[in-house]
């Protein structure tokens, strides 16, 4: 089919250089200028593409035949490189110039390729008057490799690499055609020809093994046949790669550069090729550690319907900024419904104060490649519908579509809330997918296995409930740890799993379910609120949340079973999921059933037996003694919380004196702690500040701190007396509460009158030194002052010291959770802060808070409080 035979068949040569692409694309519209003028433009396209393809990957003279006879246009490309394969791949209709062998598919009436021993030629032809166009592939046969060079991928993300290998060539095709105009871009040419060579070979490879791999699978594990001597030429890529960033960043060429999640993928991709041809064994992708940013990267392409089962309030957004997806307990959190956000700017959940800082930093993001706070969670205030500013931390990142798209994934979790676990993208399945491949190695360490006969072997019990409780035990919260569980389980004793808990309202939620491998239905779609067992409820959930059990079965429940909503919810599970054996048993905590779990299989090879319920009966004495752990452990923690929270104060309104706060509790612990700020006028006229920090990080040390806040207000109103007197007296008085307890403060006064001079007097008990922030002038510490911690030796003599304040300078007051970095120097530190209050100094003062949380409050792991104040003198 590639010969033109036809009459009026014109070829040309043209030189293997970027200037061919033009001439060719003129040279067709002079051959075929009789045909249909859409046609013409069609073929002009197409040839354009097939052209670049040849001068990019052949690097050999291209020769371009053109006819048409009877209406049908024929094109052939050849070149004088047949051993270099096409090399097919997805390309989104988004992405531009370079869709190349896509593009001809999809456009081409008919189309092929045809390989001799000197001469490869790829050919189209456009029938206007026959059948429109329709897409199909390309049968391209890919080289085999050499014995000894299989290459083994282990959990490699499709849509991530999809994404990752589009942005590859397009790199490479930008840096050939900014070289080839003359820019310098660090890069000899023979190094970027090897790059694209290889390039090509690892695309071809991955394509094939993923025509190969089932497109079912949850997890892909791919076998390449590479050539044994590829190792240095991978590694000359992965350096190209990292020059042609750079460019894209410097604006050197027409793309933008990788997010992070890409540059990591593309780093594991080429250290496993190039790792294993010298000899080193698999890493899987899942198991490779992760820069800010980079993220865990999904199995399996975004949906938005992740976003919208998720739990906790998570919104979508893409990369023009636009929400999405947005979920209920995202809605609820800014007063508005699902509906209302989607298709509306992000920044409208924003104060305006920070928008323009949102936007810039999002811009910079795309084209820089360079994150800011990607992948880590940053305390910051949201706006709701009613102009109220409500404190969130924010946790993003990144997940692929099915085309290659980026897609920016935000939890929005309220500060008096859990914290999130970074560990974990927004949305991600919560099935657990297991590696079979005989002939491969292994996906992970070994572990032990419960699944055979009746009966398992007492260690392999004793592991697996032991693995239980840990997994439950070390969750930063309840929901996460219930599915580290389903994963153990699905993994070693079922094919799937569930578990029902009972509510503060005594209503039930099946709160997890587990698949091993995902059957037709979603495990999300069986999860959230049960009917209630009624009266008539008499089915073997029902059964089990009456405290009956471990039950099994040995077949799903039977319809005639069926008396209640409750019943017939289960039985629907149990059909959707499938199951052929099961066991439901209660779980009991303080002699009161909390829930259910129940465990199925679905093979007729190895059903549950009556030997296997001791095994389940053990698991679920765990699971319900580290359930109940968690929720008295929550309990505490939301009281503490709201008692810290009812204690932070609202800052007076002072004449000429501007006053902002802001409380981010720690993103890692339990976000109880003993930080606290305050700010009262006293009688006399004077405006009291103070910061303080009790020890611990629990809800003695919340008690403690709000023992101290009342004490000192009433000491330093009741007696106006200097800084340095009042920390004392307070420090006696806490002496009389509790004799251990230690604490940090810093107590001042802001003296002066309206049109000023103003001055802070001030005394530090073992506090960090306030910051002075001055507009046009030095930044310092305000170091005088200073003595023991409270609760050290209440009989000692306290310092006090005086700073005069200039007009429209600030002064800051912060807890060592804004600038304390594990294995930091203090000085460091320091300056780190005084450098971005600086940068900050003329900024409104909500602006400078927000940005010094922004800059330095992510992923701390203490709780964060400032106080700022500026003097304003009238105009």
């Amino acid at each position: 089919m590639g010969d033109l035979n036809a009459r009026g068949a014109s070829s040309r040569r043209f030189p293997p250089g970027p200037e061919s692409v033009a001439r060719a694309r003129r040279f067709v519209r002079a051959v075929l200028g009789h045909a249909a003028p859409d046609v013409v433009e069609t073929a002009q396209l197409l040839v354009s593409e097939l052209v670049t393809n040849a001068v990019l990957y052949a690097r050999t003279e291209v020769e371009v035949t053109a006819a048409a006879e009877d209406g049908t246009v024929r094109v052939v490309v050849g070149d004088h490189r047949p051993d270099r394969a096409l090399v097919p791949y997805e390309c989104a209709s988004y992405a531009g110039t370079g869709q190349g062998l896509a593009l001809v598919a999809l456009l081409a009436s008919r189309h092929g390729v045809d390989t001799g021993e000197a001469r490869k030629t790829v050919w189209f032809e456009l029938d206007p008057g026959g059948a429109p166009p329709h897409p199909a592939g390309w049968d391209v046969t890919v080289p085999a490799s050499r014995a000894g060079t299989t290459v083994t991928l282990i959990d490699v993300p499709e849509a991530l690499y999809s994404a990752s290998q589009q942005h590859r060539h397009t790199l490479l095709r930008e840096a050939v055609l900014a070289m080839a105009a003359g820019t310098d871009l660090g890069v000899p040419a023979h190094d970027l020809a090897v790059a694209q060579d290889m390039s090509n070979v690892i695309s071809a490879r991955v394509t094939a093994a993923l025509r190969e791999q089932p497109a079912e699978a949850g997890v892909r594990s791919l076998l390449l046949g590479m050539p044994p001597d590829a190792g240095p030429a991978v590694r000359i890529l992965w350096e190209v790669l990292g020059l042609a960033e750079e460019a894209a960043r410097d604006e050197r060429l027409l793309t933008l550069p990788a997010l992070p999640r890409g540059r990591v993928f593309h780093q594991w991709l080429f250290d496993q090729i190039a790792g294993q041809l010298d000899g080193g064994t698999p890493v899987a992708w899942t198991v490779v550690p992760r820069e800010p940013g980079a993220g865990l990267s999904e199995l399996v392409p975004w949906d938005p319907g992740q976003v919208r089962a998720a739990r906790e309030p998570t919104i979508a957004a893409d990369e023009r900024n636009l929400i999405i997806a947005a979920n209920a307990a995202a809605a609820d959190l800014f007063g508005r419904h699902p509906d209302d956000l989607v298709g509306r700017p992000l920044t409208m959940l924003m104060p305006e104060h920070l928008r323009s800082r949102h936007t810039g930093s999002f811009t910079s993001l795309l084209l820089t490649g360079q994150p800011r706070i990607l992948g880590r969670s940053v305390p910051l205030p949201a706006l709701h519908r009613d102009g109220r500013l409500v404190p969130i931390r924010l946790l993003i990142q990144t997940q692929e579509t099915a085309d290659g798209r980026t897609v920016f994934v935000a939890q929005l979790t309220p500060r008096a809330a859990a914290p999130l676990e970074s560990g974990r993208p927004p949305g991600r399945p919560r099935s657990v997918p297991v590696l079979s491949e005989p002939d491969g190695p292994p996906a992970s360490a070994a572990r032990v296995t419960v699944r055979g006969p009746a009966g398992a072997p007492a260690l392999e019990r004793l592991a697996l409930v032991a693995d239980t409780g840990a997994a439950l035990s070390s969750a930063t919260d309840l929901d996460e740890g219930l599915h580290r569980v389903g994963g153990i389980l699905t993994e070693r004793l079922a094919d799937w799993c569930a578990v029902d808990l009972f509510t503060e309202n005594a209503e039930v939620e099946r709160v997890c379910v587990v698949q091993r491998a995902p059957r037709g239905s979603s495990s999300e779609d069986h999860e959230g609120p049960l009917p209630p067992v009624s009266a008539t409820a008499r089915g073997p959930l029902a059964r089990a949340l009456r405290g009956a059990g471990p039950l099994l079965l040995t077949k799903p429940p039977p319809s005639n079973q069926v008396t209640s909503p409750l019943d017939a919810h289960y039985l629907r599970m149990f059909r959707a999921l499938g199951a052929n054996s099961a066991v439901v048993a209660p779980l009991r905590a303080r002699r009161d059933v909390i829930g259910a779990l129940t465990v199925a299989r679905s093979g007729w090879e190895r059903p549950f037996t009556e030997a296997d319920l001791p095994l389940v009966d053990d698991l679920v004495r765990t699971l319900a003694l580290g359930v109940d752990n968690a929720r008295l452990h929550q309990e505490t923690r939301n009281i503490a919380e709201r008692l810290q929270r009812s204690l932070l104060p609202v800052l007076p309104q002072v004449a000429h004196l501007q006053l902002a706060a802001r409380y981010a509790a720690s993103s890692t612990t339990a976000q109880v702690g003993g930080d606290w700020y305050d700010s009262f006028v006293l009688p006399g006229g004077d405006t009291a500040v103070v910061i303080g920090d009790v020890a611990g990080h629990n809800l003695d040390a919340a008690i403690t701190m709000s023992q101290l806040r009342s004490m000192l207000r009433g000491i330093a109103v009741d007696r106006e007396e200097p800084p340095a007197t009042v920390l004392r007296r307070l420090d006696t008085a806490n002496h009389s509460f509790d004799r251990e307890a230690t604490a940090t403060c810093v107590y001042g006064l802001i003296k002066g009158s309206g049109h000023g001079p103003w001055e802070l007097v001030h005394s530090s008990a073992g506090h960090l030194p306030p910051l002075l922030t001055v507009p046009d002038g030095p930044t310092r510490f305000l170091e005088g002052g200073a003595g023991l911690l409270l609760g050290v030796d209440p009989g000692l003599p306290r310092a006090g010291a005086s700073d005069a304040i200039p007009p429209h300078a600030t002064v800051l007051l912060y807890t060592d959770g804004l600038v304390e970095r594990r294995g930091e120097p203090l000085d460091h530190a320091l300056d780190r802060l005084s450098r971005h209050a600086a940068a900050l100094a003329r900024e409104p003062l909500d602006v400078f808070c927000d940005e010094l949380l922004i800059r330095l409050g992510a992923d701390s792991e203490d709780d964060i409080a400032v106080l700022a104040v500026r003097p304003t003198p009238p105009s």
